[in-house]
């Protein structure tokens, strides 16, 4: 999958399912401080990610997360090793 259409799938549901000002998001963003989540919406945003990508983010994963930058390679990283 491009990273464009992965950048627009996250931005799509970080915007409609978690109430994020879209207008936060850019790539060198804090993802911690824009989001603004507590510990149940992490748990929803692996089973959405899940859902959307067919790959699964575990603690240790958003623990190296910092920037958006960071969350699209993770995800991108993880969808490249799945269908390697």
């Amino acid at each position: 999958m491009e990273r464009d259409k992965i950048v627009a799938i996250v931005n799509d549901f970080l915007v409609n399912e978690f109430e994020v000002d879209g207008e936060e998001i850019s790539n060198e963003a804090n993802l911690k401080n824009t989001l603004g989540l507590d510990s149940l919406d992490y748990i929803d945003m692996v089973v959405v990610i899940e859902s959307n990508f067919g790959v699964k983010l575990g603690e240790a994963d958003f623990k190296k997360m910092v920037t958006f930058n960071d969350f699209y390679t993770t995800i991108e990283n993880k969808i490249a090793e799945k269908n390697a």
